[in-house]
């Protein structure tokens, strides 16, 4: 027993440091940081900086919605002369490239065969002649001070990159379950702030990303999440990715839970296709600081969490049939109401009636199984960087 109960309260840890202690980590060195470092005078000069950007867009069989996202882009506040603008359209058979090809301002890039959004930004990489690109989806608007604030860091010859905030937000009809993915996102927010604040932002959206044009890579085209990749190698060339919070990228909540699956799914496939190029990050006396936020914050989420999760459930009930004490069968009570509450929500959600209480049991289970059948697609080699695409489109 002395095992089940060791590795019974293990598990716990794990899986509340990773989702909840770590969050608690970095606000307490956070603070103590600012308390010896209190500005950032490179930060505070950048305010008037701006530089040329150049802003790629992919787009894929965007035809209902890219007249909507050409209008964002010319919101947006730059000086026009200093903001350059690419669409890129490749695999595109519908109207998309007919419809941008329409606008003078805008560098149009189309070829007919479909190879995938990294393919995509690798080719439209080569077309970039401003120190700085950003870039963004054809489903996602933009704020309209979204780039002003993300080039202001760039005045910091530290940063290397910018993620903006990806805010996610369920449009009328949506599914109710898609709520658990804008919460999940609130939350993913607040730990980049902090992220930031302490280092560097661990892995950016693909959404809304910017980075030194000089610091891309030309990335292999079988990388399913390429922006987290690009991300990271940044960081590993000694250089920071910042947050901006102010500079957002808007998009509607999943449809159903069935393609909320298909993402998450995917992008646990791409997870450990990551870990394995990225394995150089798990050396923490080369990268301490980044080692530390790389492990806490991604690989424990995607590891060791959905097992412990199992672990905790199936020791708790073979220590609770040796009668070993009132705490263990209050454990368990409390895990069999939140499993009857994920199950809830699921029912729930699948009616589309809305119960705010069951979003965060539903999707928090919903996430951790999209990490087995992730694996099991690595293993397989079943993920194709194709994405399926799905009638989910973007919000003002």
């Amino acid at each position: 027993m002395t095992v089940f109960k060791t590795l019974f309260w293990l598990s716990i840890f794990i899986v509340f440091y990773s989702y909840i202690g770590y969050g608690v980590v970095l606000f307490v060195l956070v603070k103590a940081k600012s308390l010896i470092k209190r500005t950032n005078k490179a930060f505070i000069s950048g305010n008037n900086f701006e530089p040329e950007i150049t802003l790629v867009v992919s787009a894929y069989n965007e035809e209902t919605i890219i007249e909507s996202k050409i209008e964002n882009t010319f919101q947006l506040i730059y000086p026009a002369d200093k903001l350059k603008l690419i669409f890129i359209t490749d695999g595109s058979n519908d109207q998309t490239p007919d419809i941008i090809g329409k606008y003078a301002n805008i560098r149009l890039l189309h070829l007919p065969e479909r190879k995938g959004k990294v393919a995509a930004m690798n080719r439209a990489m080569q077309y970039v002649t401003t120190p700085y690109v950003v870039f963004s989806d054809a489903n996602t608007f933009l704020n309209k001070e979204c780039i002003t604030e993300i080039a202001k860091h760039y005045a910091d010859t530290k940063v290397g990159g910018v993620a903006g905030e990806k805010k996610v937000i369920a449009m009328p009809g949506t599914k109710a379950a898609g709520a658990g993915e804008g919460l999940y996102w609130k939350y993913e927010s607040f730990l980049k702030k902090l992220d930031s604040e302490f280092y560097s932002v661990v892995g950016a959206a693909g959404e809304l990303f910017s980075v030194r044009t000089d610091l891309f890579e030309q990335t292999a085209e079988n990388i399913i999440i390429e922006d987290f990749v690009q991300s990271l190698k940044i960081c590993m060339k000694g250089f920071i990715i910042k947050y901006e919070p102010k500079s957002y990228a808007i998009e509607d909540s999943s449809p159903s839970m069935k393609e909320e699956q298909k993402r998450k799914i995917r992008i646990c496939a791409g997870a450990f296709q990551a870990m394995i190029i990225l394995k150089g990050l798990f050396n923490i006396f080369k990268y301490p600081l980044l080692s530390f936020q790389f492990i806490s914050h991604r690989i424990l989420r995607w590891t060791l969490c959905p097992i412990c999760i199992f672990i905790i459930f199936i020791f708790n009930i073979i220590i609770v049939t040796y009668n070993d004490g009132f705490i263990y069968q209050a454990l368990l009570l409390a895990q069999i109401i939140f499993y009857f509450s994920a199950l809830a929500g699921w029912f729930f959600a699948n009616k589309n009636i809305k119960i705010k209480a069951l979003y965060i049991p539903y999707y928090f289970l919903f996430m951790n199984i999209s990490v087995f059948l992730g694996f099991k697609r690595f293993i397989k080699k079943q993920q194709s960087v194709l994405w399926e695409k799905v009638s989910r489109q973007a919000a003002v």
